[in-house]
């Protein structure tokens, strides 16, 4: 079966770019939202494997989203994804859960190494439940 990604960026272009570059390389079912706010309805209604995020959007940020999913599911990888790299942010992302840290611009082989990565720690987790 395949896997299921979520991605939320309020940048629609970049939304767009990874829904293209997910669909041209795998088979990943991908849904894509530029609204922050509708991530906790999203996983009410729908069962996600990896949610790929922006860490700087208005309203709320990606450190905001990632305790967003954390309040619903504790072993979801999240992606986050930002231009506004730093070693702070970074640690702050991993300490809150965070799977993997990527910096824009990424190489598309990077999203899809990471996306990989985080389907086979999942993968894991669940045989050993």
């Amino acid at each position: 079966m395949s896997a299921r990604v979520l991605v939320v960026d309020d940048e629609v272009d970049m939304l767009s770019l990874i829904k293209l570059i997910l669909t041209e390389k795998t088979d990943y079912e991908v849904v894509t939202t530029n609204n922050p706010l509708e991530v906790a309805a999203l996983l009410e209604k729908n069962k996600f494997d990896v949610i790929i995020t922006d860490l700087k959007m208005p309203i709320m940020d990606g450190m905001d989203v990632v305790d967003a999913i954390r309040k619903k599911d504790e072993l979801i990888p999240i992606i986050i994804i930002t231009a506004y790299g730093s070693v702070e942010s970074a640690e702050e992302a991993v300490n809150k859960g965070a799977f993997d840290y990527i910096a824009k611009p990424f190489r598309q082989e990077q999203l899809l190494i990471s996306i990989r990565r985080a389907l086979e720690w999942l993968s894991l987790i669940h045989i050993s439940e």
